[in-house]
This record gives structure tokens, sequence and C-alpha cells, in this order.
């Protein structure tokens, strides 16, 4: 089996910051996404998933590491002033490196 080293960037925000976040990863070329909603506490108090416009969703994207770096260089300096979010990455392998 032959796998290939990635990078799967993980993105914690509120809900209505999820549509500046996809289109960010659209400009840094990040080839996809899953989006879905989270609940969970931080520094921010606790966050439920009841009530859609009130919930965090959490956004993964598996993509090349020159990208992974662009995407968080770009949320730190263009989002994070503007929207309660967390994100962070890991190293992952995958089987099919042109999907991403």
């Amino acid at each position: 089996m032959n796998l290939h080293p990635m990078k799967l960037v993980t993105i914690v925000c509120e809900a209505y910051a999820a549509e500046p976040v996809l289109r960010l990863l659209g400009e840094v070329g990040a080839a996809g996404h899953t989006a879905f909603p989270v609940e969970g506490s931080g520094a921010r108090g606790r966050r439920l998933a009841d009530i859609p416009e009130y919930a965090n969703t959490q956004i993964e994207v598996i993509c090349r590491p020159e990208v992974a770096a662009v995407l968080l260089e770009r949320l730190a300096g263009e989002l994070f002033p503007r929207y309660g979010m967390v994100a962070y990455e890991s190293d992952v392998r995958v089987l099919r490196p042109g999907k991403f």
C-alpha cells in the first residue's frame, strides 16, 4: 500500500463564519472539504448545536502542505480578527493524492 503525506486542516468556527471560510478554501486551492455542526465549550463558554444560527461548524480539509500553510496564514490574518474560531493542522497520509 502506497500512502502519500498530506495535511488535515481542521477549523471550528461560529456557524455564520462558515461561508467566509469556504470562500477562502476555494481561493487558496483546497480541492474540497467536509463540514458538520459541532458543540462544545471553551474560552467563549458553552456552545450547543441545537439552534443552527448559533452553533459551531467544524470544517475539515485535506490538502498539500503548501496549501495548508497559506490557508492557516490567511485564516489568522483575515478571519480570526472578525470571527470566533480555532484552526489546527495534522499530518495525514492518503491513498489517492490526486483527489487533493
